[in-house]
């Protein structure tokens, strides 16, 4: 409606910036709440490793809990994270690494149950490069099937933990699936009425990243469009466009917050949320990361108000 306030969204933050520092809820939950001034997370697993054994697992499900009541904090999803992203996970040429992933992910559905977190996702996983250095302009038929024979097991696994929404997040590289529009809408198709819904994150530092898309086809308003009924949250970064950085907002970079509030408002996912998920080098001093974090948000609350 002309001249009307738009609907304010959910701002959260992924615990991400947490890695090898604030590693447990007693210390990551007061800086959100009362450093960020924040009540929204996406809790990383890069602090907990559902391999784990269980008695530590429950105890750390029971400390997360107990965080997030007492800083009235809700944790939204529960995110693979950078560690378990390193190995090729769902799509590794080992088919017995594949259901090693596949278990992984069932435990993790398991823990985030435990912890009260009903919502989980990320990255699916990559084939293998090429010995000549030549990149596939898809992944073989063989292992998309296996790929969607895999997500259509673990949304059942996921049922069985209380886990009501999934998440794939597309990732601009070849090797990995899906990075296009097409091949999402397409395994959007293909997981269609799973017992627990495949939705995707769309990640600004992903979709805009022109080396793979070229300078004017690498537009995040396109994906939000595009993919808008099967899309349940957004990463929120600063990029230059050129590699996936997972700056914060003291960077200069090409994304603009209000610019991409409006596009996802434009888009209808006004409803969906957005949490900003950065990565600081494991040297740098905490100190300047804690106030980078705290003038990042005072930048993006305004625009997603």
């Amino acid at each position: 409606m002309t001249g009307s306030q738009p609907p304010s969204m959910q701002l959260g933050i992924n615990l991400s910036f947490c890695v090898k520092r604030w590693v447990t809820p007693e210390l990551w939950a007061p800086i959100v709440r009362e450093q960020l001034d924040l009540d929204l997370v996406q809790l990383s697993f890069d602090l907990v490793d559902p391999m784990w054994p269980d008695d530590v697992l429950h105890d750390c499900a029971r400390d997360i809990r107990a965080a997030a009541d007492q800083y009235s904090i809700a944790i939204h999803s529960a995110f693979i994270g950078l560690a378990h992203y390193t190995f090729n996970q769902l799509l590794h040429p080992n088919a017995r690494v594949r259901d090693v992933a596949e278990e992984w992910m069932t435990r993790a559905y398991r823990f985030a149950g435990l912890a009260g977190i009903n919502r989980v996702g990320g990255p699916l996983g990559a084939i293998a490069s090429r010995t000549d250095g030549v990149e596939m302009d898809s992944i073989p038929a063989s292992d998309y099937d296996d790929l969607i024979a895999r997500l259509n097991r673990l949304s059942v696994a996921a049922q069985r933990s209380g886990i009501v929404e999934l998440y794939i997040e597309p990732t601009p590289m070849r090797r990995e699936w899906p990075w296009t529009i097409s091949q999402a809408q397409r395994m959007a198709a293909d997981l269609a009425g799973t017992p627990v819904p495949w939705k995707f994150c769309l990640d600004w530092g992903h979709a805009t990243f022109e080396p793979l898309y070229g300078r004017y086809r690498a537009r995040m308003a396109q994906w939000l469009q595009d993919l808008a009924p099967h899309v349940g949250m957004v990463h929120m970064q600063q990029t230059d466009f050129q590699y996936d950085r997972h700056w914060d907002f003291t960077e200069t970079g090409a994304v603009n917050p209000a610019e991409a509030a409006r596009l996802q408002r434009e888009a209808g996912l006004a409803n969906q949320p957005v949490f900003l998920e950065v990565f600081y080098p494991f040297e740098r001093d905490d100190a300047s990361i804690l106030k980078a974090l705290a003038h990042t948000i005072s930048v993006l609350k305004p625009a997603f108000a």
